[in-house]
């Protein structure tokens, strides 16, 4: 894998995760708006990682050339989805998103479960920048030794 590589994936990584924390942070802010539904970042691996992808992947390099190729990782932000779950039924006559009956929907965002999955979506960003400061160290090592 070139460093070039590296840097690619590192900064798809950084931009599925800070799109991640931006989807929770959303959440978060609309707990209290009625009718909000809340959202669910989708995250996808950019190669079939699967173990029938890698035997797929064995048969056509192993196999056929010898040389096992490396699986370039990552990950890309695929969009969001809404969360199926119901809110709670309000009873609010005069609120201008009431139906019929004068119920709203409470939001269906729990704080716990956002909370939770913006931590890890941190966390991973924060990896995922750890990647990419050591490839540039690494090519700025490179550039030193090449003088």
């Amino acid at each position: 894998m070139s460093i070039l590589e590296s840097f690619n994936i590192g900064s798809n990584a950084l931009r599925a995760h800070g799109l991640r924390l931006d989807t929770h942070a959303k959440n978060v802010a609309n707990i209290d708006t009625p009718n909000y539904v809340r959202k669910i970042p989708v995250l996808n691996a950019t190669e079939d990682i699967s173990f029938h992808g890698l035997m797929n992947t064995m048969k056509n390099d192993v196999f056929g050339t010898g040389e096992l190729g490396y699986l370039q990782g990552g990950v890309t932000f695929s969009g969001v989805v809404e969360d199926p779950t119901l809110g709670e039924k309000i009873y609010r006559p005069g609120h201008p998103d009431a139906d019929e009956n004068g119920y709203i929907r409470s939001s269906n965002v729990n704080p716990m479960v956002d909370m939770a999955d913006a931590i890890m979506a941190q966390r991973a960003y924060e990896a995922n920048l750890a990647l990419v400061n050591i490839t540039k160290s690494m090519a700025l090592r490179a550039i030193e030794i090449g003088r």
